[in-house]
């Protein structure tokens, strides 16, 4: 009766505020975040915004708690209603001691593949860290140089073209808040004054921000693009705007560029106009490497991932023995990204749980650092 006590027993996993007040976090946490008020109000903030959350309920402990310390480290408050960073859940390949990836197998040791004849990666969720335009604001103004800061779509009828003299762009601005909103976006446009008078405008066409995100963002695309696989194909973003798709395949859009255009238009003018003619801080500088890199890192993984992983096994070839002949061409392949059948594009400059384990805080150095809400601006 005992033995088959024991055999039964699953152990209780830890909830996620188990976790985070563990000694060996709270010590990590600590270290970043000496005043003990602030801490504890870290703490509570980042417990809330995971309970609320059923998508960062799915990530690591770990990737949730490492990615909230980036943001502390620079001073961006952690909760989602400021929108100065997020969290966001990616699928991150898992890798064994030898920095080979890691595939699903079936009950007899076997590799299993996805309907068109790919194996199937080992994956789990982590939490991203991703800097808000809201966080870019509250940096540059923590810098004490600026007078003024604001960006804003540029509606049909408000963009009057430039001095002819200057060549700057000029704008008369629609005043009624509703007319604003029944007129199409046309642009984007960023403004700052400095303390010592010095004022930088910056304005971009819709065309031109849709040409920006479509070379920067491996998982967005202007155009219509047929791939190898039937599950690599996308239609045009303007296709993708009227809804001119299956709605089974709402999986293949996921980059922040999809989902909220506007949203990342106006991130990305602000990040153009300050790192280009604004003073850039340290912590400014830091954070635009982390956004960048970690937003490259998503939406790179997910296009990835999210084709592999959206099909059901194929029932007729869903299993492939370890050494077989066509390993080697596989392995050679597991670490490139998807791109669809297309030339691979340029890295970013611009700029994308049930618990169980009590882990100490990981090595930030690999690709699973690591979607807080997005809320309502990334």
């Amino acid at each position: 009766m005992l033995s088959e006590q024991m055999q039964t027993y699953q152990p209780k996993k830890l909830t996620f505020s188990q976790i985070i007040n563990a000694p060996a976090w709270q010590k990590s946490i600590s270290a970043t975040i000496r005043n003990p008020a602030k801490r504890d109000q870290f703490v509570t903030a980042i417990v809330s915004a995971v309970t609320v959350n059923p998508a960062l309920q799915e990530c690591t402990p770990a990737s949730i708690i490492s990615g909230a310390l980036q943001g502390a480290a620079l001073g961006l408050s952690p909760s989602p209603q400021m929108g100065q960073y997020y969290l966001i859940p990616f699928d991150c390949k898992l890798k064994d001691a030898n920095g080979k990836n890691l595939y699903q197998t079936d009950e007899n040791g076997n590799k299993v593949k996805d309907a068109n004849g790919r194996w199937i990666p080992v994956t789990e969720k982590r939490a991203n860290f991703i800097v808000g335009y809201k966080g870019y604001i509250q940096l540059a103004l923590r810098s004490g140089e600026y007078l003024d800061l604001d960006a804003r779509p540029v509606v049909e009828g408000e963009y009057l073209g430039r001095d002819p003299f200057t060549g700057r762009p000029k704008f008369q601005w629609i005043e009624d808040d509703s007319e604003r909103e029944n007129r199409p976006v046309i642009g984007y446009f960023a403004f700052f004054e400095l303390l010592n008078g010095f004022r930088k405008v910056l304005y971009w066409s819709r065309e031109q921000m849709i040409s920006h995100a479509d070379r920067f963002s491996p998982a967005f695309h202007k155009d219509a693009v047929k791939g190898k696989y039937a599950n690599q194909s996308r239609v045009s973003f303007e296709d993708y705007l009227a809804g001119n798709y299956p709605q089974q395949d709402e999986w293949k859009y996921s980059s922040f560029w999809y989902k909220d255009f506007n949203v990342m238009a106006i991130k990305t003018m602000l990040r153009q106009l300050i790192t280009k003619w604004g003073p850039v801080s340290m912590e400014m500088e830091k954070a635009t490497e982390l956004d960048s890199r970690n937003t490259q890192m998503v939406e790179a993984t997910d296009d990835d991932l999210l084709a592999a992983s959206a099909l059901p096994p194929s029932p007729a070839a869903s299993a492939l023995p370890a050494g077989s002949e066509h390993e080697p061409e596989e392995e050679a392949q597991e670490d490139a990204v998807d791109t669809q059948g297309e030339e691979p594009r340029e890295e970013s400059t611009e700029e994308a749980p049930p618990v169980g384990e009590q882990a100490p805080p990981p090595d930030q150095s690999q690709a699973g650092q690591v979607r807080m809400g997005f809320g309502d601006l990334l």
